[in-house]
């Protein structure tokens, strides 16, 4: 039977064990600390704009599991708020309990409290990692989705510090790259004004804490606007958010507010006396980072080269998903790459062809775009999501934004693709 070993627990991670286990692997998912979905555990908008083809894509490839547990949990459908249509939020208290029973029913062997730190290679082939506690573990393929927020010193180097959010590198020490332990450098992504890294998108407040009419909108609506003061209105804040499918004037103009069970404010960080000045915020309180107030995590240092089958250049058997396979911005993104390199790991592992997703589907051009223009001049500045920014627009130019399912089938069937990733190829 194949091994595969996936490195990181996020959605990404996720992904890539369902994926491997389907196509008939052993699969081992190690995560450092003792939860699954990273950063999905404060993040929780689905479905929106591009994202909502990029899920139906995926469920017909037959990458449906961690979108049915979104869905399935969604606490509002069918929303829109400014730039972003259809979308969809997810509870997030809930999922990553039912991601952890998902996983554990398929018989996946995870490892928590437990951190890769070192890889062994020979002829460009890992034969085993080395974890924190000297054990070692052997593999016919790894999958690296370690993500690229962290460790502290980027956050106090490149943003306002640790500021104790829920990836908690105090406790469970900061991410490691097997891919930059194995001499490969990665590519690390820029704002505009050449800063290396970006902060994180949106801050958790507790939603109890606005006032009953605020909360009463916010659980009947899913989302709040709220106008701002004038003398708060300041849209240079927009250009250091990662997250560039929000970096539009109505997010400067506005508190923007999400129901994903808590308050997902659409800002990096807010001063906490600035915000208890606007109404309805005044016994506001911070969920996600601890210390929202002054500055969020940094992200998008640690992305490795890889090809358009999310194999890492100049490895054999090391695949890559989610921020640590591009500049990308959110969940669906991380799910999409993750069940591709998971399905890719096992088919490695026996010596058969690679399945690249061909460009008329949006997974598969995104991947591919993705790579070309991050490797091109001035890419290390460029962020992709299916959300918004200029991907989006590309897929509106493309043809490929849609929310016909009927056309999406088609999409498809087309290529010859529908329920590939359910395909047992190991026995």
């Amino acid at each position: 039977m194949a091994k595969i070993v996936v490195i990181g627990g996020g959605w990404a991670g996720c992904a890539a064990a369902i994926s491997a286990k389907k196509a008939g692997a052993e699969v081992t998912l190690i995560e450092r600390t003792d939860l699954l979905l990273g950063l999905g555990n404060v993040g929780g908008v689905m479905r929106n704009n591009g994202r909502y083809t990029a899920t139906e894509e995926c469920i017909l490839l037959g990458g449906r599991e961690l979108f049915e547990i979104t869905d399935k949990y969604a606490r509002h459908k069918e929303i829109n708020f400014p730039g972003h249509k259809h979308a969809s939020t997810y509870d997030i208290d809930y999922v990553e309990s039912a991601v952890r029973s998902k996983l554990s029913e398929m018989g996946i062997d995870i490892l928590f409290e437990t951190k890769a730190v070192d890889a062994d290679i020979k002829d460009d082939r890992i034969n085993y990692i080395i974890l924190d506690n000297k054990k070692r573990i052997y593999g016919d393929s790894f999958i690296e989705t370690t993500g690229s927020t962290g460790p502290i010193s980027n956050c106090y180097k490149y943003g306002n510090g640790c500021v104790m959010c829920v990836l908690r590198c105090p406790t469970y020490g900061g991410r490691v790259s097997i891919t930059e332990k194995l001499g490969i450098k990665d590519m690390v992504g820029k704002r505009k004004d050449g800063t290396y890294g970006s902060f994180s998108g949106s801050i958790k407040i507790l939603k109890k804490t606005l006032s009953d009419d605020l909360q009463k909108k916010l659980n009947k609506d899913g989302v709040l606007i709220v106008p701002l003061p004038k003398k708060e209105i300041n849209s240079k804040k927009l250009d250091i958010k990662v997250c560039r499918q929000y970096a539009i004037d109505d997010f400067s103009k506005n508190i923007i507010v999400i129901d994903t069970g808590e308050g997902k404010v659409m800002a990096p960080f807010y001063p906490l006396d600035k915000l208890r000045k606007i109404k309805g915020f005044e016994r506001v309180r911070f969920k996600d980072p601890y210390s929202a107030g002054i500055g969020n995590s940094i992200r998008h240092f640690s992305a490795a080269p890889r090809d358009d089958f999310m194999k890492v250049i100049g490895v054999d058997n090391l695949f890559v998903a989610g921020e640590k396979s591009g500049f990308y911005i959110g969940h669906t993104e991380a799910i999409t790459t993750g069940y591709l390199a998971g399905y890719n790991g096992v088919r490695k592992s026996i010596g058969t062809s690679l399945l690249k997703l061909p460009s008329t589907t949006v997974i598969g051009d995104m991947i591919s775009y993705s790579n070309k223009i991050m490797n091109g001049k001035d890419g290390d500045k460029m962020k992709f999501t299916f959300a918004g920014a200029d991907y989006f627009e590309r897929m509106k130019s493309r043809g490929l934004y849609t929310t016909d399912k009927e056309e999406l089938y088609q999409r498809i069937r087309n290529v010859g693709l529908i329920d590939v990733f359910d395909n047992k190829i190991v026995y």
